[in-house]
Parts: C-alpha cells; sequence; structure tokens
C-alpha cells in the first residue's frame, strides 16, 4: 500500500453510546473508500471490525477494533470503540491515542448514557469532534431534537454542515451547506451520491445555516471577524482555514448526518474527517516523563527525532501469540529491530510489523510517527508500556483503568482444570486490564471482577473457547468473622488410654474480649513448673488453628485473648500433640460460654450520581442497610458517601445502573468490621450449616 507521511494522517476514534451505530458508519467507511470489497453487517461474519465470535453472537463492539481508510491522499485510522457500559473502559484508554472523534448519536433515542461520559473524557483532553446523527430513516428519528440536546448537555456550540432532506422513512439525502448543493443517496448502498441543486422549500433554510457557517469560521480569527462584521464576503479559502481553526480549537463541533447501515453520509463524513481535522503534528506535542524527578519534556513528532511508542492495546491469541497494538509519537519503528522497553526496563526484539484492518494484518517495513501498527510476541510489553530506540527512563503518562464493580468466584468444572484456570485468567488479564483475578485469603475463592454481569460472561465464554477451560461463577462468599463479647474460665483436658503409651494433656484458660481490630493476644501465665515449657507453644497453635475454623458458624475467630495459667502434665503420656488437642478443645468449650458473635465486613462507598437520582439512591442504601454519611454537590451530579454491609452490596452495579438509568458509578473499600443484627446472623449461621 502507499506510504503516508505524517501531515496526511489522521486519527480517528468512533465513540457513542451502544446501537447507536458506530461500527456500522465504520464499515460503510471502508467500503466506500475501497479499502473493504463488502459493506460489512453488525454480528454476522461480513463484519471487518466486530470480528470476535463474541461479537458476533452478541452482535455489539466488545473491544475496541484498528482499521484504516485511504481517502483523498489521506490515511484515516479509525479507532472502532466500544459502547455498552460493560465494555467502556477501553474506549476511555484509546481517547489517550486519537487526535479526534466522530461522536455517532442515535436520531431516535437521541443522547445516551454513554455518549454523556465519552464526551467528558473527550472534554479532558480537548479533542475535536464531528457529530454524526445516524439513523435518519427511522421513522422516529428527530434530528432537531438530538441537536438541541448536544447543545443543552455539552454546553458546546454544535453548527450543522447538512441538513436532511426528507424526514423519517421519506429521507434521502442532504443538504451540503458547504457546498450549497443537494446531495441524494444511492438506494443500493454502494455510496454513489446524486448532486443536484437545493430544493426550492430548504433553500431559504440552508441560506441561514451557511450564514451561520460562515459566522463561526470568521470567529477564529481577528481579521476574519474584522471583514465579516464590515460586511465583506469571506473567500471559500478563508472560510476553509476558519474551520479548521475552529473545529481543533473546539470553538465549535460540526454535526453531519445519515444512515451508517445503508451507507449514506459515511463520504461526506470522510471528506469533513480527511479536510478539517488535525494531523499527529496540528496537536500539542506529547508530554514524556522522567519517573524519578516528575520531570516532562516534549516528544518532538518526526521522523529524525528518536523513536517513542505507546502500546495501547494487548490482544491474547492462543496460536498467534500475544499482539501488542501500539502508536507511534516519533521516529520510526523498524520491522527485524531492537527496540527498549523504558516501562519494564528491558530490551524487546521486533520481528514483522503489521498495519490493522479488522484482524487482518498487512505486512509492512516501517510505522511513520503518528500512525498505528501491531507487533506479535514481545515477552515482557504489556498495555501502557513505552517503547524507545534507546535505553531511556522516560516514558509516557500511565494508562489508568477504571477499577471493577462486581466479583465472581470461579470454579473449574473439572479437576483437571483446576491449574489450568488461573493461567488462563492471567492471559486474559494482557489483553484485558479491567479484569482482575485474585485470591481470596479469606475464603479461599478465585475471584474475578470485571465491569458488570456481562462483562464476566464474556471472561467465562473465553476461557473455554480460547484455552478449553470450562469453569461456573457464583456470588462469592462474605468473609465473616466470629468474635466473643463475654468472658470466661474454662478446662480444655484431654486424655486418651489405649494400651501402650497414652496421651494426656491439661489446660485451664482464660478467654477475653478484645477491641475491634485487636486481634488475637496468647499470654502465658504459667508458674511453678504445671506445664512444662516445652508444651506451652503446643497449646497456643492449638488455639489459633481453632480459631481459623470458628465455633458458631464455620467462620475465623478474632479479636480475642487467650490466657493460659494452670493445667497439668503425665510424666509419660504427655506429649505436645495432646496439649494441642487440650488447647483446641479447651478454646471451642469456651466461646461458646462467651457469647460469641458474628461479624460482617463493612464497606465505605461513593454514589456518583445525577442530582434528580439522589433521593433513590439514598432510599435505596438505607434498605440496604446503610449509614448515609453526606452528599457532596458537584453541577449536575452529586456523591453519595456511605457505610453499608458488604454483603448487601455483592451486586451493587445493575441495581444502580437500573436506579439511574445507567448514568451512577460507585466506588467501594473496606471500613471495618461490625456486628451482624440477631436476625441477620441467624440466617447466616443457618445457610453456612446447610453448606
Amino acid at each position: 500500500m502507499k506510504e503516508y507521511g505524517t501531515e496526511n494522517i489522521r486519527n480517528v476514534g468512533i465513540i457513542g453510546h451502544g446501537n447507536a451505530g458506530k461500527t456500522s458508519l465504520v464499515e460503510a467507511m471502508l467500503f466506500t473508500s475501497g479499502n473493504s470489497d463488502r459493506l460489512g453487517k453488525v454480528g454476522d461474519n461480513s463484519s471487518v471490525m466486530d470480528f470476535d465470535p463474541d461479537e458476533i453472537k452478541r452482535g455489539i463492539s466488545i473491544n475496541v477494533s484498528l482499521g484504516f481508510c485511504e481517502w483523498k491522499n489521506k490515511k484515516i485510522n479509525i479507532l472502532d470503540t466500544p459502547g455498552f457500559a460493560n465494555f467502556i473502559a477501553e474506549t476511555e484508554v484509546c481517547i489517550r491515542v486519537m487526535d479526534s472523534a466522530v461522536v455517532v448519536v442515535n436520531a431516535q433515542t437521541g443522547v445516551e448514557v454513554v455518549t454523556e461520559k465519552v464526551w467528558k473524557w473527550a472534554d479532558a483532553r480537548n479533542i475535536p469532534r464531528l457529530v454524526f446523527i445516524n439513523k435518519l430513516d427511522h421513522e422516529e428519528a428527530d434530528m432537531i431534537r438530538c441537536f438541541d440536546a448536544i447543545q443543552q448537555k455539552f454546553k458546546q456550540n454544535p453548527v450543522s454542515f447538512q441538513l436532511p432532506i426528507g424526514k423519517g422513512l421519506e429521507f434521502k439525502g442532504v443538504v451540503d451547506l458547504l457546498a450549497m448543493k443537494a446531495v441524494y443517496f444511492s438506494k443500493d448502498s454502494k455510496g454513489k451520491n446524486e448532486i443536484k441543486e437545493i430544493p426550492e422549500e430548504l433553500l431559504k433554510l440552508a441560506e441561514e445555516h451557511r450564514e451561520k457557517i460562515i459566522e463561526v469560521a470568521a470567529e477564529t480569527d481577528d481579521d476574519l471577524t474584522e471583514k465579516y462584521l464590515e460586511g465583506g464576503e469571506l473567500s471559500e479559502e478563508e472560510i476553509f482555514m476558519g474551520l479548521k481553526a475552529g473545529i481543533s480549537s473546539g470553538s465549535f463541533v460540526p454535526v453531519l448526518c445519515g444512515s451508517a447501515v445503508n451507507n449514506w453520509g459515511a463520504s461526506l463524513a470522510l471528506d469533513c474527517l480527511s479536510e478539517f481535522f488535525p494531523s499527529p503534528l496540528d496537536i500539542p506535542e506529547p508530554k514524556m516523563i522522567e519517573p524519578k524527578s516528575g520531570n516532562e519534556e516534549a516528544c518532538k513528532v518526526s521522523e529524525s527525532s528518536p523513536l517513542s511508542a505507546l502500546v495501547f492495546k494487548t490482544v491474547a491469541d492462543p496460536f498467534a501469540g500475544k499482539l501488542s497494538i501500539f502508536r507511534v509519537y516519533s521516529g520510526s519503528l523498524k520491522a527485524d529491530s531492537n527496540v527498549y522497553n523504558s516501562s519494564k526496563e528491558t530490551q524487546e526484539h521486533i520481528g514483522q510489523v503489521f498495519f490493522l484492518q479488522g484482524k487482518k494484518q498487512i505486512p509492512v517495513s516501517s510505522v511513520k510517527p503518528g500512525d498505528f501498527g501491531c507487533i506479535s510476541k514481545l515477552k515482557a510489553t504489556e498495555t501502557g508500556d513505552t517503547l524507545c530506540s534507546d535505553k531511556t527512563t522516560k516514558v509516557f503518562e500511565k494508562i489508568t483503568f477504571p477499577n471493577p464493580v462486581i466479583g465472581m468466584a470461579v470454579v473449574p468444572k473439572s479437576k483437571e482444570d483446576e491449574e489450568k484456570v488461573s493461567t488462563s485468567l492471567h492471559r486474559l488479564t494482557e489483553e484485558d486490564p479491567v479484569l482482575r483475578v485474585e485470591r481470596d485469603r479469606e475464603t479461599n475463592e478465585l475471584i474475578i471482577s470485571g465491569m458488570g454481569v456481562v462483562h464476566l460472561e464474556v471472561i467465562v465464554e473465553r476461557l473455554k473457547r480460547k484455552f478449553g477451560v470450562e469453569v461456573n461463577v457464583k456470588t462469592p462468599r462474605v468473609p465473616y468473622k466470629e468474635t466473643i463479647r463475654g468472658t470466661t474460665k474454662v478446662q480444655g483436658k484431654y486424655k486418651k488410654q489405649s494400651g501402650g503409651r497414652g496421651q494426656y494433656g491439661d489446660t485451664w484458660l482464660e478467654i477475653s474480649p478484645l477491641g475491634r481490630g485487636e486481634g488475637f493476644v496468647f499470654e502465658n501465665k504459667i508458674v511453678g513448673g504445671a506445664i512444662p515449657r516445652q508444651y506451652i507453644p503446643a497449646v497456643e497453635k492449638g488455639i489459633v488453628e481453632a480459631m481459623a475454623g470458628g465455633v458458631l458458624a464455620g467462620y475465623p475467630t478474632v479479636d480475642l485473648k487467650v490466657s493460659l495459667y494452670d493445667g497439668s502434665y503425665h510424666d509419660v503420656d504427655s506429649s505436645e500433640m495432646a496439649f494441642k488437642v487440650a488447647g483446641s478443645m479447651g478454646f471451642k468449650k469456651g466461646v461458646l460460654e462467651c457469647k460469641p458473635v458474628l461479624l460482617e465486613p463493612i464497606k465505605d462507598i461513593e454514589v456518583f450520581v445525577p442530582t434528580d437520582s439522589v433521593g433513590d439512591v439514598i432510599g435505596d442504601l438505607n434498605s440496604k442497610r446503610g449509614k448515609v454519611l453526606g452528599v457532596e454537590p458537584a453541577d449536575d451530579y452529586q456523591t453519595v458517601k456511605a457505610k453499608v454491609p458488604m454483603a448487601e452490596i455483592m451486586k451493587y452495579a445493575p441495581d444502580l445502573r437500573a436506579m439511574t438509568g445507567g448514568r451512577g458509578t460507585f466506588t467501594t473499600s473496606f471500613s471495618h468490621f461490625e456486628e451482624v443484627p440477631g436476625h441477620f446472623a441467624d440466617k447466616v449461621i443457618e445457610e453456612r450449616k446447610k453448606e
């Protein structure tokens, strides 16, 4: 394929809510530009971008996919991002490496939850945007409502570059306000347009919107503003330069429209991206950081500069090995070369280098500044790592991932899979850094945590498909603990005689409670040799082992003190084992006399929700035995802070999503242990006995 200089590269992310038609728009762009020989459909094997079996099965984008179009001597790299809440963590990462974005809005449903989130992420990085209002051929489509919502919710200045010709099922083309021509779409979805004069009934409206375009172009430059206000005509070149400057600065957002699934409007979107949107040379130079000093240094985007590249996605393939997808910021990354991973401080050998078109790998000799590429089988490199041409400690800003919101316990279906489960899950964490895998030390369960139920379902399906490992998942056990409220003195005596040498150990224990979180204290008060010194550690060991299994419901016992103050022994029959058993027996007997109670973990929770949902969230937390500590306002959202029993929020993510229409988010952290109320404790103990 043709080589493109950095000035002719455009790096574009396609972002928005799920089911808005993002992937359909990308498929239309690939087909219209001739970079795909068919118009791919979402949910079947024809899609270039949604090629993963999980995506085909569910009919949604789960992973970020990379492709490119060649259009009017420009190479337009396209990042097709997920739009469903369970999978948008990858979208946030990819906003790091895109220079501009197309925000796809469903004309039927308008601006939705994920659209709001990704818009804010793009705002945070000052990314120029284009809005594509999709599905205008739907009978309930309403472009005006969408346009107004963009203006109100995002407090931006949307400017129509097009007007629809026909509404709903009668939609058949657009008025191109830049060329002041009517563009009628072909019904065969081949992307061929028929150019005509603007219909008489739309001419006045088109002229009004055209004037708005000239106005925003003039506002980008003082000389143009003065010329415009004095009534002078702006030349096409001046309008072009003004629009390009305004889009790059974010002073306004162009709005286009169409129907992606019919390939209506893709060519006009490509025109807009190639003509008005920035190349990697037009955006602020990225910064590299010296980790120890924190000093920053600009990375000069030039082929003559030393290599610097950021790995922003990893794919775990059991056959092809690990694939690392990267963006080059300076220098060139060449095939059959050595690079330095400054994040891991290790050398890596580069074999073949590829461009990606969905899952298709196109071999190239090098990847130039501003471009994307892919390498296979790097040994140490992970998502977020920086690759350089020489030994340097400088790295790009660290990629951060959101914390998981829901966890499930994983149980292998067969004993043969027990060892493979952990290693296979580790491979999946390489390509999905949001996935967390850990062994709960309290319950000894293997826990996988992710962004939602569907996310974890996909992980389970990938385990089976990629690694042949089948597992069941269940709600994790709550790590309850037991403690005591009373004090007692008790004898623990073990005596066994069965011919030959017997077993004899006799202990007197005083058991008393400690403050919450103080753990366990063992005190040796033996005087006068009532129990020989060598047997004392065995008594403590027996008590500690008994504590691990509890006496009330089998949960670990905590926050108590045991004093060994008396006992007796036998010269022949006493042994460490006998005193270990005696200590255990005395502990179990004594704890039952000390008013044992069940403790449950309490979590600190912060719930970030729209103001109109605060009442529902507070009411729900109260119903979950929560204690609301306060509410902190922030613009249209508020943060509700509370303490809630862990058992009540094991599946809080779907509950919150239902209450807030998907707009709410939350974080949790461990706070303390607290006594379980009587009737709840009885229920937990009964369930534990059944287990």
